[in-house]
């Protein structure tokens, strides 16, 4: 704004000296040019002829002109080298020094070529026009001056511009004040959210941004809200996961130092602890595994999708699956259509839903895999008919280390997170999976892959 105002007050000076300028050329302009007419065709009021001797040309025109209040009006008339005598109109000039009290100013334009100039003087600059009175014979030199002073004008000039200034800085000074205040009500809100950022920590994540208002600051402070929110859900889950996987790994580490402490020297026991152990470290191993391959789901490159033969990677899951248990094993029905997918990863979803399938099955009981289109999206599934899942467990079984109260056949040693490795699957297709009950008794798991069908 500093800038904008000045430059304002600047182009108002330049601009109102210029019109200055433009006034007094055409001024000059104006009076050079009704002296020219009088000399052309004027005749003398007392004689009734034209005019014969430049001194009466001079007088004549000098009466009957009006001059303005910074304007003076003057006749020369004398020879080259000498300081000519002068005719003028007798009145106050406001400023220092008048051209007809200047005679070395005066016989610098009477001698000067040109036909108007401006003549710089230490009372003051002077702007001026000059028509010479054409000769007769030997009559001596005469000329016609009209000149102005320009430095009221131009004063007038200067003084718009201080007040132009004086203006210009008032209205800064209050604009600067406004606009601190309504930049720091604006702010505020932002100041808040620094704040709340500043005092965040790993175990504090409960402030928030109190919200007013519907602009733009209101919607980053709704945002920040929203980010700590997630922040929160994500630290919490963090946090009850490295309490789950502590504890599932313990108890593996508790058996193996207990059976180790306790193991004497006979052989048969030996034998026997260490086969506890082994057992042990291999659920440990599984555990790490399924962490790995859950912490490996946050990434992009998780999933490699390909074209696939859907009824070819049906079979292959089918006949994988036959090798879990001793189950009447079907394959219900195949899509005979080409997808697009990554066929190790949802072979391992299909395998690891048929693993459960097993767990929750006695022998002899009936499970069922296959796969259908479903519009653009396809699915894959796993039925059995086993106890199906307890209304109270279908949120929970998918999310890790969690699993549900209500199971039969012989109870799995998994940790918890087979399901949760297969929704992480699910989702990194595009996709989810979902749980309903079987028809007659059961539990049916569904992969639905949107946009997969190609």
């Amino acid at each position: 704004m500093t800038v904008a105002l000045a430059s304002v007050a600047t182009t108002t000076r330049s601009i109102l000296l210029r019109d200055v300028d433009q006034r007094i050329d055409e001024l000059l302009a104006q009076e050079a040019g009704e002296f020219t007419n009088l000399q052309a065709h004027g005749v003398d009021p007392e004689t009734g002829e034209p005019f014969t001797e430049p001194s009466r040309l001079l007088k004549v025109f000098l009466e009957r002109q009006n001059a303005d209040l910074d304007e003076e009006l003057i006749g020369l008339v004398g020879r080259s080298g000498r300081a000519p005598a002068q005719f003028f109109q007798p009145r106050e000039i406001p400023v220092p020094r008048p051209l007809h009290e200047d005679p070395a100013a005066r016989r610098a334009i009477f001698e000067s070529p040109g036909s108007t100039g401006t003549l710089d003087r230490a009372a003051g600059e002077v702007r001026w026009a000059k028509v010479e009175v054409a000769r007769h014979g030997s009559e001596p030199d005469a000329a016609f001056v009209v000149a102005f002073h320009p430095a009221s004008e131009q004063e007038r000039a200067d003084e718009v511009f201080r007040v132009l200034l004086a203006i210009s800085g008032v209205a800064l000074l209050m604009t600067t004040g406004i606009a601190w205040v309504v930049a720091g009500r604006i702010l505020k809100p932002v100041r808040l959210v620094r704040s709340a950022a500043a005092q965040l920590t790993e175990q504090d994540l409960t402030r928030r941004i109190p919200v007013h208002g519907r602009d733009d600051v209101a919607a980053l402070a709704e945002t920040f809200n929203a980010m700590l929110d997630r922040l929160e859900r994500a630290f919490a889950a963090q946090r009850e996961f490295v309490d789950d996987a502590g504890h599932e790994l313990r108890t593996p580490i508790t058996i193996v130092r207990g059976h180790l402490e306790l193991m004497g020297d006979d052989p048969a026991e030996r034998e026997e602890t260490v086969r506890l152990v082994t057992d042990e470290l291999d659920r440990m191993s599984r555990i790490v595994e399924d962490l790995l391959l859950l912490a490996k789901a946050e990434r992009p490159d998780f999933v490699r999708p390909e074209p696939v033969q859907l009824a070819e990677l049906t079979a292959n899951v089918y006949v994988k699956a036959r090798t879990l248990g001793d189950r009447d094993w079907q394959l219900a029905e195949v899509a005979d259509l080409e997808a697009e997918l990554d066929p190790q990863r949802i072979t391992q979803a299909m395998v690891q839903l048929a693993q459960n399938a097993v767990q929750h099955t006695t022998t002899g009981q009936t499970i069922r895999v296959g796969s259908r289109a479903e519009g653009p999206s396809i699915e894959l599934y796993v039925v059995d008919s086993g106890p199906g899942v307890q209304p109270q467990d279908a949120e929970v079984i998918f999310e890790r280390f969690r699993r549900g109260t209500a199971r039969r056949g012989a109870r799995g040693t998994g940790a918890g997170l087979g399901l949760a490795i297969v929704r992480a699957i699910a989702e990194a297709h595009g996709g989810r999976v979902r749980l309903h009950d079987t028809e007659g008794g059961g539990a049916t798991f569904v992969l639905t892959l949107e946009g997969a069908r190609t």
